[in-house]
């Protein structure tokens, strides 16, 4: 689309299409500053741009406008998969073009703003005084208006997977260790840094959200608060030698992305993340599409049973081991004849595919870090066959998940990485879940700095030779790349499920993970946990799901993710076929969603259209305090009448009490009607919809 240009008011100042957001840029005494207001309210105060480079000269002053430009673009584009089949990428445009004075060198500043958002990167120019050149430090700033109210987790470099605290800003530093319940001396840049997406709430009632777009070939990045101060800065993760960004002009950094709104429910419906990535560079997407999957999985995040063929650690190189000569652990779970259960279960129940983990040999030696070279990806242990265990699911019309577990040796996965995919293409393997748990080798690398975000794309790129979409746990968070590999179906990247059988996870965390993991794209969550006991799996383990199970149901709505496990054992599904029901029903793919209620931290009502169907499904996900949902129908069809079948907690229903209490009723409704619904602590619902 050609651009056309905008009128600017003022000097250096853009409004976004509805012209309630206003960006100013300025240079004051030669250093680069911006500032952003909503509706006459100020969300950021004047907050510094630039950077520090390893040769000692930096980029942060002694500039000078060159030339300044504005666009505004209109568009509509089409998703592969998403929370709806189209997305609307309207925004005006600033270019700002520097010249540092003393050293001749050019740095351009993009600024894009949107309806209730900010994006802005960096861009190097081609040029003579800036060729190759390393970025030891990034002080973009993020000066906040007051002491807001702040949805956080630690600055880990290692991981994402931390409960959220919330606070006051001026007391992150305060509740920081508390907060830090991994041992991250090693990983934590700071006692005052927190990760994005980052959610705050002003005392006026505005919602602010910070985050990154498109972090390709460059560091994560944190935010590291300043001491006596409401002022972000930027902290990006580094190799081992403290350096953070290896660059070579021309090329881009980033987007630095400020979502803002006074309704929350904007910051959900926000699509900037990926408005901000570039297009789909995959022309034929026919083999990419949503999943709903189980999987030999809960059983063993619960201990019920292990991953491990055999409690024998193996004396030689992973593929020489004589497997024969050892005794099998009666707790594997990849065994041929279990994964035909699930096979059998999954085609009764019309799943796509079954996931398997604990099913390739290297598990007894994974925790030995001096051996990079653990796992092959392609040998399977004496117990599971390949070959049969394939053509089962083929005659049940069920696909199989691939899972390579690479316990963070990059360099491993890579060398194997073109055999393990040709192997999945032999055996009709479409889709794989990676896992990099632990520390990454080689050593001193974090799993957030610039040389392992390239290895998690490079990954993706692979695979998308292969026709394999993948789903990347432990990996960097997201930022909306799937825009551009739509074969990037899923990403963890947060404290998943899988917490709840280690210790659990507070109660209002999935009112929180969309304001804050989601805002860069879906995560493969894993929900639909119906025991909520585990110790009913397993004696040995004191954990408890710390949510109803009427609110298992409703995460299929408000956790978006087009790759989507039911993810408990067979026999607790068996226990509550009518329930199970839901999760059967819920597609996978929508037309449209709208976002009905919402509070982060409280809760989170979503209703959502199914893909080329006339069908409706609200999710609810509620957090400590019990309370009555509202749901207004207007998203129906004007003069149509409908079914809704509502999955919600009983009375007396309890996430710590009484979890299992729910009921199933049925009710008329249209584009009039208004529900109201009891959500317990801890609680929720799921609604299907269907046109009469």
């Amino acid at each position: 689309m050609l651009l056309t240009p905008l009128e600017f008011i003022g000097q250096s100042t853009l409004l976004s299409p509805d012209k309630l957001l206003e960006l100013h840029f300025e240079l004051v005494s030669g250093k680069p500053t911006y500032s952003l207001q909503f509706s006459n309210h100020v969300v950021l105060k004047e907050s510094h741009l630039g950077f520090h480079l390893k040769d000692g000269s930096s980029l942060v002053d002694d500039f000078k406008i060159v030339s300044q430009e504005t666009h505004s673009k209109n568009e509509q584009w089409e998703t592969v998969w998403g929370e709806e089949r189209y997305i609307n990428n309207e925004h005006n445009e600033l270019l700002i073009k520097l010249e540092q004075v003393s050293t001749k060198r050019l740095l351009d500043i993009r600024f894009r703003l949107f309806n209730y958002g900010l994006g802005f990167r960096y861009e190097f120019p081609e040029q003579p005084n800036l060729g190759n050149f390393v970025i030891i430090d990034e002080i973009t700033e993020f000066a906040m208006a007051g002491d807001h109210i702040a949805h956080w987790i630690p600055g880990d470099y290692r991981t994402q997977e931390y409960n959220y605290t919330t606070s006051k800003l001026s007391e992150i530093k305060s509740l920081f260790k508390k907060a830090a319940t991994y041992n991250v001396s090693q990983q934590t840049f700071s006692e005052t840094g927190v990760q994005t997406a980052l959610q705050m709430k002003t005392e006026g009632g505005l919602y602010i959200n910070i985050h990154e777009a498109a972090c390709v070939d460059f560091p994560t990045m944190h935010l590291d608060l300043k001491e006596g101060t409401f002022t972000f800065s930027t902290h990006l993760t580094p190799d081992p030698l403290g350096n953070k960004a290896f660059m070579t002009s021309p090329r881009p950094t980033p987007w630095r992305t400020i979502i803002v709104s006074n309704d929350p429910r904007d910051i959900l419906a926000s699509r900037i993340t990926y408005n901000l990535n570039e297009p789909n560079i995959i022309e034929d997407t026919s083999w990419i599409r949503p999943i709903k999957y189980i999987g030999v999985w809960w059983e063993m995040i619960t201990g019920m049973s292990s991953w491990n063929y055999t409690d024998e650690l193996s004396s030689v190189q992973i593929g020489k081991t004589d497997y024969t000569k050892t005794k099998p652990n009666h707790r594997h779970g990849a065994t041929t004849a279990h994964v035909k259960e699930y096979i059998d279960f999954a085609s009764e129940h019309g799943f796509d595919a079954v996931l398997v983990e604990g099913w390739n040999v290297g598990w007894e030696d994974w925790f030995d870090k001096r051996k990079d070279y653990v796992f092959d990806f392609l040998t399977p242990y004496p117990d599971f066959d390949v070959e049969e265990v394939n053509s089962y699911a083929r005659e049940k019309q069920v696909e199989l998940i691939m899972h390579h577990e690479t316990s963070g040796s990059t360099r491993n996965y890579e060398r194997h990485m073109d055999k393990a995919y040709a192997f999945m293409n032999k055996y009709g393997y479409h889709a794989v879940k990676s896992g990099y748990v632990g520390d990454i080798l080689p050593f001193g690398y974090h799993h957030y700095s610039q040389f392992t975000n390239n290895h998690f794309l490079y990954a993706v790129q692979k695979a998308a030779d292969y026709r394999i979409m993948v789903n990347a746990h432990e990996a960097s968070r997201p930022t909306g790349v799937s825009r551009t590999y739509p074969n990037l179906v899923a990403n963890e990247s947060a404290r998943g499920t899988e917490f709840q059988a280690f210790g659990g996870n507070n109660v209002n965390h999935t009112t929180i993970l969309p304001f804050t993991r989601q805002i860069g794209g879906p995560m493969d969550y894993t929900p639909g946990v119906f025991e909520m006991d585990i110790s009913k799996l397993n004696p040995n383990n004191n954990s408890r799901v710390n949510t109803t199970l009427a609110n298992q149901l409703g995460l299929y709505v408000v956790m978006y993710s087009p790759l989507q496990m039911a993810a408990d054992i067979i026999e607790n599904y068996k226990r509550f076929m009518d329930a199970f029901q839901f999760i059967k029903d819920v597609p996978i793919d929508w037309e449209q969603s709208v976002y009905l209620e919402a509070e982060p931290g409280e809760y989170i009502t979503i209703a959502r259209q199914e893909k080329d169907g006339s069908s409706w499904y609200v999710g609810n996900s509620n957090g400590a305090n019990p309370r009555e949902a509202s749901v207004d129908c207007h998203f129906l069809e004007k003069g149509k009448s409908y079914t809704a079948t509502m999955y919600v907690d009983a009375d007396d229903a309890h996430y710590k009490t009484n979890p299992q209490a729910y009921r199933i009723e049925k009710q008329q409704i249209s584009y009039e009607t208004k529900l109201k619904i009891f959500t317990a602590s801890g609680g929720g619902f799921g609604i299907k919809i269907i046109q009469n």
